[in-house]
């Protein structure tokens, strides 16, 4: 599968999946939660999307193994992060998935800085 279909279809399932997290939270006038529901949508629907529309310009990044590396890295960190910002919002221990999650999602970014800057780099010579 080509990363920007990886990064598509995981995009709309967390978008599917923070809808109802936001629909549960406002039912129960519960907004404990509200910066792991807030972090989920940036990173996994939003961020996740506009990878997926970047790869998809790029077609030969989109077939790369890195680049579908990138997205599921950067789903994991996500899913990890949001987890832990949840616990620690509810009052678990959950700094260490919070700390985990964000150093996968830095990485990722990392690698997905490192195409971004080959490609212009090829692109200006």
């Amino acid at each position: 599968m080509r990363a920007s279909s990886l990064s598509f279809l995981i995009a709309v399932a967390i978008a599917a999946i923070g809808m109802l997290w936001g629909l549960a939270m406002g039912i129960s006038e519960d907004h404990t939660t509200l910066a792991a529901h807030a972090h989920l949508n940036l990173l996994g629907w939003v961020s996740l999307f506009l990878f997926g529309l970047f790869y998809r310009l790029h077609p030969a990044l989109d077939a790369a193994r890195i680049a579908r590396l990138q997205v599921l890295i950067w789903t994991a960190g996500t899913v990890v992060m949001v987890i832990g910002v949840a616990m620690l919002r509810t009052g678990y221990e959950g700094a260490p998935l919070a700390a985990v999650g964000s150093i996968a999602v830095l990485a990722s970014i990392a690698m997905f800085a490192w195409q971004v800057i080959r490609l212009e780099q090829a692109s200006a010579a």
